[in-house]
Order: structure tokens, then C-alpha cells, then sequence
């Protein structure tokens, strides 16, 4: 009876280690490795870029592809490029072309890049005070504003626009000052500068595109000097054209000159150079800006 008991404990001890030996394993899942933190990419461009509405339609395109976060500073292009000489940007879209090719002899910037343009255009209102309506060039357009004493807003503040419209005073022999109490130097961007000039019933020099864009909301401001069309432009020195330079990197640390190249070069290719040219022709029947990438 004893060995009777003992073979059936060996039996149950047995069955017990079988089942062990064979209980069915927990399934480990295998997770995904975390997604990557995108690039951060710091770059310093006009208030066209941005007012025109261009950026936020083709930026995310860059961002997809380079697993990137761009992080727009918009300014005149005289601040623009004060950003990357002191290294607070990796690079630079700005449209005053002396002064971007000062900044690259200068050794602050490297392979500056054409990359599109459109241009300037003189605005006012439709009641059109000092006669320019359909005049041929900007220079013409001014002096008369000057004779007539007409509002002018300007942006004063540095930008590409601001750069241009003195070069058109100082081509007529006129220093624009605070004394003379037609010229309001507002110290502001594009946006601004338009918005008051279409309160104050002032003239004012424009890129075409930023016009075209925020239209809607002036409405008693309509094009003056320059056409209906860039083409139409009779004025060679209302052309406006774009560069991107990225920021050198051996003059800052901390310069993300890889992804800065990477976007240069993604901004001049032939994919984004298309979706450029092709921005604002539905809604406008003309693009707000032109490809000029070779």
C-alpha cells in the first residue's frame, strides 16, 4: 500500500512538472522605437514671405520630408540678416540683393542662391491726388508725390521694400525726412505699412505680392505705377528679387548648417521651385511670385 501511495505522489510530481514545462508563453509585443524629435530650423526672412501667405503653403512640405520644424522670424531684410550675422538663425531669405552679397563678402553667409521674384509696385488711392496714375516709372511717380505734397506712407524700417523706395527718392534728388509732413515713416512691416496707407488715403511702395494677398481688406488702395501684371511693369528697377543664403557656420556655434544647406537646396529644387511659380495663380490669375532658381 505504501509503494502504492509513493507511485501515485511520483505521478501527480511528474504531471506537475510536464504542465510546467508546457504552459503556454506570454507573447512580448514588440514596441516602436520612438519617432525622432524633428530638426529645428531657424530661419529669418522678409514679411512678404510670410504676409503673401507663401510660407505656410509650402513649408510643410520641407518639414515632412527633413523631419523638420522651421521656425519663421519675420522682418525686414535689413534685421534678417542682422539675425544671421549674429548667429541667432541658421539662414536667411531676404530680397536686397547689395546687401545680401555684402553680407556674404563679408563672410557671414555662404552660397547665396537665386530663388524667385516679383515687384514693386507704387499704390494709392483711387482719387489718385497727385496725378501718377499709369506713369512708366516710380521715379516719375515720386516727385510728383513730392510737388503735390500727397501722403506717402513708408515702412522705415529696414526691410528690402524700405531699401528700394529710398534708392527711388535718392534717384530724384530727395532726402525724406521728418520735417516734411507729407512722408510718414511708420517703422513697420508690409502688413501695417498697407493697412494705413488705405486709412490715411496715402501712397506707398509695395511688393505686388503682399498687395495682391491682403486686397480684400483695402479697399480703397489700388495700383497706381506699375500694371496690372509683372510683365505689365515698365520700370526695370520695381523688379524684386529673392535670395536664400544659409548662415556660415564657422562664424557662431550652434549654426544647424546641415539642415540650413538641406533647405537651400530644397527651396531652389525643381519640385518646390513649381509649387512656387504656381502659388496665388488660381486665386489671383497671376502667381505672387516667379521661379528664378537656375
Amino acid at each position: 500500500m505504501r509503494n502504492v501511495i509513493y507511485m501515485f505522489v511520483v505521478v501527480l510530481m511528474l504531471g506537475a512538472l510536464i504542465g510546467c514545462g508546457t504552459a503556454p508563453q506570454a507573447q512580448v509585443t514588440p514596441t516602436e522605437p520612438p519617432a525622432a524629435e524633428p530638426q529645428v530650423l531657424r530661419l529669418a526672412t522678409t514679411t512678404s514671405t510670410a504676409d503673401s501667405g507663401l510660407l505656410e503653403a509650402i513649408l510643410p512640405d520641407f518639414e515632412a520630408r527633413f523631419n523638420a520644424q522651421v521656425e519663421v522670424i519675420a522682418v525686414g531684410t535689413g534685421q534678417a540678416l542682422a539675425l544671421g550675422e549674429s548667429g541667432d538663425v541658421d539662414v536667411v531669405l531676404v530680397h536686397a540683393r547689395a546687401r545680401e552679397d555684402a553680407f556674404v563678402a563679408d563672410g557671414y553667409g555662404i552660397n547665396r542662391r537665386d530663388v524667385m521674384y516679383n515687384d514693386f509696385v507704387v499704390v494709392g488711392p483711387a482719387a489718385d491726388p497727385a496725378g501718377i496714375a499709369g506713369i512708366a516709372t516710380a521715379a516719375e511717380a515720386f516727385t510728383l508725390i513730392a510737388e503735390t505734397g500727397s501722403v506717402f506712407a513708408a515702412r522705415g524700417d529696414d526691410s528690402g521694400t524700405s531699401t528700394a523706395e529710398l534708392g527711388i527718392w535718392r534717384s530724384v534728388g530727395i532726402t525724406p525726412t521728418a520735417e516734411l509732413n507729407w512722408y510718414r515713416s511708420l517703422g513697420q512691416g508690409m502688413g501695417e505699412t498697407l493697412i494705413t496707407a488705405n486709412e490715411q488715403e496715402a501712397y506707398t511702395l509695395t511688393d505686388r505680392g503682399t498687395f495682391l494677398a491682403m486686397r480684400d481688406s483695402l479697399p480703397d488702395l489700388t495700383i497706381l505705377v506699375g500694371g496690372a501684371t509683372v510683365a505689365e511693369n515698365q520700370d526695370p528697377r520695381l523688379r524684386n528679387p529673392y535670395g536664400v543664403i544659409p548662415v556660415n557656420p564657422d562664424r557662431h556655434e550652434g549654426i544647424n548648417a546641415t539642415l540650413a544647406e538641406e533647405f537651400a537646396a530644397w527651396l531652389t529644387s525643381p519640385e518646390t521651385q513649381a509649387m512656387i511659380g504656381a502659388y496665388g495663380a488660381e486665386r489671383f490669375g497671376q502667381p505672387l511670385f516667379y521661379p528664378a532658381a537656375t
